[in-house]
């Protein structure tokens, strides 16, 4: 196999691997956000997002905890679509 199949294969396994690693860590992540956005338990401080008397620090909180769980798994995934992405439109060398 020549060196360009190489880099072809290699980009594809790197780009399935992202692809795994980011489905195997999106169910602890959920669960990690909706832990962190619940009620306060007595064993694990929560924000309480679902009380409408907190603060707008708080609700600020909430809205960021909330969109985080899409940027950290939405960006795995474009990453593993960029390493695919880049070698169309790589030169052919």
């Amino acid at each position: 196999m020549n060196k360009q199949g190489q880099v072809w294969g290699y980009a594809i396994m790197l780009s399935i691997t992202l692809l795994v690693l980011a489905m195997a860590l999106a169910p602890a992540g959920a669960k990690f956000v909706n832990d962190a956005m619940n009620a306060s338990t007595a064993d694990f401080i929560g924000l309480d997002c679902s009380n409408e008397s907190v603060s707008n620090f708080v609700k600020g909180t909430c809205v960021i905890t909330d969109f985080s769980q899409a940027y950290f798994f939405g960006g795995l995934i474009l990453i593993s679509l960029a390493v695919i992405g880049a070698r169309f439109s790589g030169g052919s060398e």
